[in-house]
Order: C-alpha cells, then structure tokens, then sequence
C-alpha cells in the first residue's frame, strides 16, 4: 500500500493542506480560513475536521503515515505555535497535541514554516543529496532554515536560524518584532518597497514607481519595472541584494554550507536578485569560502511548496524514528 503523509501550512489568511506521496506527488488537498478564528480550539478543531474529510473523500489505497505542520513560530520541540504575531490566536496553541488527540498517527510534528520549507527542499527539490544548506524565504517576512550534517538545526530551545531577524543596520528601520534593523526591514516584499520610496524621496530620477502609492505597490511592480530598465527599481534591488548578500556572508561563516536557496516571491524576481546579493555576498566573503557556495532558486513549486515543505516533515521524522 502506498505510503503518504499529509502536509498543513498554517498562515496569516489561509491554511492549506493536502495528501502527499514520497515523489512529491498530490493525491488531493484542501483549505479553509485561518483568521475567521481567533479561538485557537475552534480553528483547531475546525481544521482538523477538514483534514479527515479531505481523507475521506479521497481515492482508497493508501497508508496515512503521519501529519507534518509548517507554522509562524513554530517550535519543534514542544509542538506549538509560540506568540506569533500575524495569527489572530495569541500565546502558545499545542498544535500537535491538539491533533494527536485527534488522530491517530505514528508521526504529527510541526515546525517553523521556513524550517519546513528547507525540509522540503531537501526532499523534494534542489537539495536532495545535499547536507549542507540555508534556505531563505524572502516573502511579506524573511525567514530562514539551516541545515548542518543533514539535520536541521533547531538549537536548544526550538527557535534557532531567525536570520530574517539578525541587524542588518544598527538602529535602522523599525520591525514589526519591536527593534530597529533586521533584515526582514530591507530585504522582505515590504523591505524592498520601503526602498523604493526612500530611494524616489532623495532623488529626482524618473521612475514608473513614482505615480503609484504605496499601499499598491508590490515587489512584483518593481520586479517588471526593474526588468524595464527603471534606474529607481534596478537600484532599489541593487541595494537589497547588498543587504541580503552581506548578511549571507555572515551565515556562512557559520555553517560553511554547499548552497544558499533563495525561495519566496521577492526570489521569484530572479537575475535581478539574484546577480547583486552573489555579486555582495562573494565581496563580503573570507577568502576561504570564495565561489566556494552556490546561491539558487529553489526548485519547489512556489504554489505547492508549503504543503511540501509540510509534508516532508513527516518523512524525516519516520526516518528518525527509525534510527532510535
């Protein structure tokens, strides 16, 4: 019988799941709003009701091995979403136990969304084979999953790889965590159009952007623009991959890893992203790690990729099972 394991990604709007094959392939999936509820046992209960339906409905012969949940911070160790900010249910949800106590599962564990998206990485898309990788999802946020020696590093308390967090600029644009600085401010969808109006403030260059507000634009607007020769959107993206490539450069003085994913729709931009956070990152390296680490796309589907990421979960933690 074939074995699947289900994958849950729990955001801000939407969370979606689906039922997932060890190829990476859907046998169905699902969704239902997330921010209808701010009690966090009604939207568990909610979504774990959706899930058996999706089981239920869906074609017979197969093994459930288990449930994978990618979430805003989420703790690997305890099983639960930690305080985060841009879901409506606030304080700590015990998303595992909730669905332990609804199903009946070898494996339900749950993790960070972009710790899930590197899981997935590893066993789906260009990091197969790889035991050395970062991945970062450059998105509304910015997050960041690290794997070392082929396990993912969570650190002692859950919460390890929050580069999206680490000082970019000492006391520089204020974060949605409270401080001043991080990277997520200048290299995230919203980081990128805080740019492009500090940029059109201090200059007079002509620029598309200049007639759109900022509540319209979008990453993607300056992404096209940028594509089109805009001297404001070129160096709007000059400057994030100056940001985002010199703070890679820290990363991996840490981990020495083989490859860098970029993932996320700020990474969808491609060349124009990608060739100035190399072109940073290789300026800012020691010479030892020099062309030595490969910056890539992520080979995930971007509309797939969080299920995915989710359900690759269940996969490595069967595979630890084993091992014990």
């Amino acid at each position: 019988m074939k074995q699947v394991a289900i994958g849950i990604d729990i955001g801000g709007t939407n969370t979606i799941f689906g039922i997932v094959d060890k190829n990476g392939d859907f046998i169905s999936r699902g969704s239902i709003k997330t921010e209808t509820h701010p009690d966090h046992t009604i939207f568990m209960s909610t979504l774990c009701e959706a899930v058996k339906k999706m089981i239920n409905e869906s074609e017979a012969g197969f093994e459930v091995v288990g449930i994978g949940v990618g979430a805003p911070n989420g703790n690997y160790y305890n099983g639960t979403i930690e305080f985060a900010p841009n879901l409506n249910f606030k304080g700590v949800v015990p998303v595992v136990d909730f669905i332990k106590g609804k199903f009946d599962f070898e494996v339900v564990v749950l993790t960070n969304d972009a710790n899930a998206a590197a899981m997935g990485e590893m066993i789906y898309g260009g990091a197969k084979g790889m035991r050395d990788f970062i991945m970062i999802t450059l998105g509304t946020g910015v997050g960041s999953g690290i794997v070392v020696n082929g396990e993912m590093v969570y650190g002692h308390d859950g919460f390890a790889g929050e580069l999206g967090h680490v000082i970019a600029v000492p006391e520089g644009r204020k974060c949605g965590c409270g401080r001043k600085g991080c990277l997520e401010t200048y290299t995230s969808a919203n980081g990128i159009k805080r740019t492009v109006f500090e940029l059109l403030a201090n200059t007079i260059e002509h620029s598309e952007l200049r007639n759109i507000s900022y509540n319209e634009l979008s990453s993607k607007m300056i992404d096209e623009a940028a594509k089109r020769g805009d001297i404001i959107a070129k160096e709007a993206f000059d400057y994030t991959g100056k940001i985002l490539g010199e703070k890679l450069a820290d990363a991996i003085a840490h981990t020495s890893p083989e490859a860098i994913f970029l993932f996320g729709g700020l990474a969808q931009a491609g060349n124009v992203i990608f060739e100035p956070t190399k072109r940073y990152m290789e300026n800012s390296l020691l010479n030892i790690y020099k062309n030595k680490v490969k910056l890539l796309p992520s080979e995930l589907p971007p509309g797939d990729a969080a299920i995915l990421g989710a359900s690759a979960l269940v996969w490595s933690e069967e595979e630890n099972i084993q091992h014990l």
